[in-house]
């Protein structure tokens, strides 16, 4: 059974950093087709922050370009996102999302607050 754990979450000031990890459970690293993560603010649509490809194809969002970095460590199975220079409107849940074949898998979330 397929299990995506984040961590990495929490309150961090503007213009501060934080990572995120994203370890996947139960499958093999190399199966997975595309990993990354989504950003679901109070009362918003959820939207795409960052992916990455079997392949290595990575796509960011426009908000977060030039702040973000997605990376993998296929020894650990885990994805992770670094976010650097982080305002206030990057608050949000973010969810680890892993989709292999045609099956999609959500993580459990991690608030990321940006406050002073």
């Amino acid at each position: 059974q397929v299990q995506l754990v984040e961590s990495g979450g929490g309150l961090v000031q503007p213009g501060g950093s934080l990572t995120l990890s994203c370890a996947a459970l139960g499958i093999i690293f190399a199966a997975i087709d595309d990993m990354g993560w989504y950003c679901q603010a109070p009362g918003k649509q959820r939207e795409l922050v960052a992916t990455i490809t079997r392949s290595g194809t990575i796509t960011y969002a426009d908000s977060v370009k030039g702040r973000s970095t997605i990376s993998r460590d296929s020894a650990k199975n885990t994805v992770y996102l670094q976010m650097n220079s982080l305002k206030p409107e990057d608050t949000a849940v973010y969810y680890c999302y892993a989709r292999i074949k045609y099956i999609g898998y959500w993580g459990q979330g991690t608030q990321v607050t940006v406050s002073s």
